[in-house]
């Protein structure tokens, strides 16, 4: 069983926005995104997401907080996505591609709870060994 370490924490996220990436890839060069202007809302946001995180890879507590900070806008772009896709098409790309971005939201957070958890204890350990 592989330990979770704050760099794990971080890799796997990373990985997942790597799936976010290619849904927003999808989204963006669909004809029905011409059509249906909305279903941009997930492409900004997995957009932002990326470049908000991937500048932090190396500092896994700034990365996690970052991510932090823009979960909850990801995750209202997520929801909103999961209405909107039906309009534009109920085809099994679109399906897909609501039930992969819905999963990334999932993991995330509970790789950012878990990632949080880890931190303030190394934290509190390192407080401890220093007292």
């Amino acid at each position: 069983m592989t330990e979770f370490t704050p760099e794990l924490i971080v890799q796997k996220c990373q990985d997942i926005v790597s799936h976010a990436w290619m849904v927003r890839t999808f989204i963006k060069h669909c004809d029905e995104a011409e059509d249906f202007p909305e279903l941009m809302g997930i492409t900004r946001s997995v957009f932002d997401l990326a470049c908000a995180l991937e500048t932090r890879v190396d500092d896994p507590a700034d990365y996690l907080r970052m991510l932090g900070k823009k979960m909850g806008r990801f995750r209202t772009a997520v929801s909103k996505f999961q209405n909107d896709y039906k309009k534009a098409s109920l085809h099994t790309n679109f399906e897909q591609a609501a039930i992969s971005i819905a999963a990334c939201e999932k993991e995330l957070s509970e790789l950012l709870d878990r990632g949080q958890k880890l931190i303030t204890s190394q934290q509190s350990e390192n407080e401890q060994n220093l007292n």
